[in-house]
């Protein structure tokens, strides 16, 4: 019965990957310690570009088969599992991140410690998009990667929900290395007027073309900031609804210079 399973789960694979397709998808399918040691041996695994894994309840343990997992992968989606603070480590240790642009975790349980694994790695330096949403790394988290040197082509980071507070904003405006950035996701996270300030005063985020700090806690003086600030003349779009901006400032904000240049403000 067991060799009958392997097989069924060969072929689901090997029925995705017909005519040379690069997508695999795996997620919500009960994936385990098993599955991801049999793709080492299915051939046509070679060939995947993206991987879904998401949903499927995966620990620190499962991962460990993916330390020696081969390929060429591009993009890896482990969005809400089980992994902690030692799947984290076990990616950040893993070859197979080598070649990985787009590195999907949100929803998992990784925490400062995870994201010092993860900002300690040598193996992300292709790495363009990071998905951190959803995981408790809090300010100390945002520290270590806004300090890395070791994501050289970085250019979109998604923060929403992982506790950073004003300081892990300060950390990242003040950062010396995540100079590329283009894309910054900060939302829910119980930022005020010192962490936004921080961001308008930033000569280190000057490149951020989308920028969306929704549902935090931001009032007037940092929104008038915002205004005047040439860190974002690069700005196309910026979401920002659900703050503690007054009226007055609003109606400002949407006649200033900054809301003509932009393609989209997305503001209550």
């Amino acid at each position: 019965m067991e060799n009958a399973t392997d097989t069924t789960f060969e072929q689901r694979v090997q029925d995705q990957l017909a005519n040379g397709q690069t997508l695999l998808d795996l997620e919500n399918q009960a994936i385990g310690v098993k599955e991801l040691e049999q793709l080492r041996e299915i051939e046509c695994f070679t060939q995947v570009q993206k991987l879904y894994l998401g949903n499927n309840e995966l620990t620190d343990d499962t991962l460990i088969p993916l330390e020696k997992l081969g390929g060429n992968l591009h993009s890896l989606y482990l969005n809400n599992n089980l992994i902690g603070d030692a799947g984290a480590e076990t990616l950040a240790n893993s070859p197979l991140m080598g070649s990985i642009r787009c590195l999907m975790l949100e929803g998992n349980s990784i925490g400062p410690k995870g994201a010092k694994a993860l900002a300690n790695s040598p193996y992300f330096q292709k790495l363009e998009e990071l998905f951190l949403d959803s995981n408790p790394i809090g300010a100390d988290g945002v520290l270590t990667l806004s300090q890395s040197n070791n994501f050289p082509n970085l250019k979109a980071l998604h923060l929403d929900s992982t506790g950073m507070g004003d300081g892990g904003v300060i950390a990242l405006s003040n950062t010396k290395t995540l100079l590329g950035l283009e894309r910054l996701y900060l939302c829910s996270n119980h930022i005020g007027n010192v962490g936004a300030l921080a961001l308008a005063k930033s000569d280190s985020l000057k490149t951020l073309r989308v920028l969306s700090i929704w549902r935090n806690e931001i009032r007037d003086e940092a929104g008038e900031a915002m205004i005047a600030s040439s860190t974002f003349d690069n700005l196309e779009r910026l979401y920002m609804s659900l703050n503690l901006i007054e009226r007055p400032v609003r109606k400002k904000i949407r006649g200033s210079d900054l809301a003509k240049r932009l393609k989209t403000l997305v503001m209550d």
